[in-house]
């Protein structure tokens, strides 16, 4: 098989020097072009993702997952209202951190620069790859897109669109380009494209990940899954712990930040529980629940060890009973993946331990988990939410998505 990441590669290096050097006004200007075209040929975006939901379909792929794929009008609309949140947002590329003067006289900066080439391999939602280009073209990276099978033809459509908006402005539509070949060689290719890549950013599924961050060569930012906790401490006020876990599991369970197991302090539990039961039930969400949770429970099943280590990202929840938040945090520290953690309370000094001693990219209080999100957070899309803590943590904007350099002026000083 020829190595298609040889050209792809090749491409994006000498697109990448281009793009380095494009000035904010330009990036924006395009920016702006690759939204409008968005919204002009939604109906051919929405053409080819029915392909991708009539094969999923085919393949009796579950309902949740098949939401993860679905665009809609709305959806689209959402996907260049993220590019246009972007254009209002700093450019952060050249921007000089801080300036000193050392004894020898030399003046010594920090300078924001491009990563340079970025690869990203992901799964499923096609909004991920507006997201990821836009992202990385602000930020002056080419970008090589590996999406899955599943989406083959959404994506497809979405990054020749987004070239078209480059070429128009006569720009190398090599600064995005697509791997339309989805095979697994392809992805190992990838993986070990050191001499185009300088960095690989992994966004799906726990074992696209661990065979991501095992095999590669290339340096990786790993995006994590999203085993996430809530709390609800006996000083919760329960009216509120109830919509908060609602939309937290319900609202969208096939996504990172929907909430899959949720601890509860004996002495709420009592009330809680049939409430909860009762508030999830329409929703036919299976609850797997501790020995003690199931005496308020009519219809849970008995929960398992597996069942605190699962990202279900589905209609199934994992309930707990605790004895206090000292349990709670042992819990979610042996438990959670890293992603996002709430706890509900009105006590000042549980809620900042919480934060304190929860070791999570995103930690919460009295807030749903769905928060953990680079457009919610401000970012205007996201690249990924980071759960490792070298370079990047959490929703992963602009910055995140840059190196620096060091720049000095001098006039004629040697060292002796």
């Amino acid at each position: 098989m020829d190595n298609v990441m040889d050209r792809l590669g090749k491409n994006a290096k000498q697109a990448s020097k281009t793009l380095s050097q494009l000035d904010t006004k330009a990036k924006n200007t395009c920016l702006q072009l690759m939204a409008e075209k968005l919204r002009k040929h939604s109906d051919r975006i929405l053409r080819a993702n029915q392909k991708d939901l009539d094969k999923a379909k085919e393949n009796q792929i579950k309902s949740v997952m098949i939401d993860r794929l679905l665009l809609t009008e709305e959806r689209i609309e959402a996907m260049a209202q993220g590019i246009e949140q972007l254009i209002d947002l700093p450019d952060p590329i050249g921007e000089i951190e801080k300036m000193w003067r050392t004894k020898e006289g030399l003046q010594i900066g920090r300078q924001r620069v491009p990563l340079g080439v970025i690869g990203i391999i992901f799964e499923s939602r096609p909004n991920v790859t507006t997201d990821a280009a836009t992202l990385c073209f602000k930020t002056g990276n080419a970008v090589i897109l590996r999406g899955g099978k599943e989406a083959f033809h959404s994506n497809q459509v979405l990054v020749t669109i987004l070239q078209g908006a480059l070429t128009e402005l006569q720009l190398p539509s090599s600064c995005i380009q697509f791997v339309e070949d989805t095979s697994h060689e392809v992805a190992n290719q990838m993986m070990r494209a050191n001499a185009y890549l300088d960095v690989l950013i992994p966004r799906g599924g726990e074992n696209l990940i661990k065979r991501i961050t095992e095999n590669a060569t290339v340096p990786v930012i790993e995006t994590g899954t999203g085993n996430n906790h809530i709390y609800v401490d006996e000083h919760a006020q329960l009216k509120m712990a109830e919509e908060i876990i609602l939309n937290a599991k319900v609202q969208r369970p096939s996504v990172c930040n929907a909430v899959e197991t949720i601890l509860i302090h004996k002495a709420v539990a009592a009330e809680l529980l049939p409430k909860l039961e009762k508030r999830l039930a329409p929703h036919h969400v299976v609850i797997h629940a501790d020995e003690q949770a199931l005496l308020f429970l009519n219809k849970a099943v008995l929960a398992t060890e597996t069942d605190w280590e699962t990202e279900y990202l589905d209609y199934e929840l994992a309930v707990k009973i605790v004895q206090d938040a000292d349990q709670a945090i042992d819990h979610i520290n042996r438990y959670h993946s890293g992603h996002s953690d709430a706890i509900i309370t009105d006590s000042y000094s549980i809620g900042q331990r919480f934060l304190n001693e929860v070791d999570a990219a995103a930690v919460y209080i009295n807030a749903s988990t769905r928060f953990t999100d680079g457009f919610m957070f401000g970012f205007g899309a996201e690249i990924g939410i980071s759960t490792q803590k070298l370079h990047a943590r959490g929703p992963m904007g602009l910055e995140e998505l840059t190196s620096t350099k060091f720049i000095i002026y001098g006039d004629g000083q040697i060292r002796e």
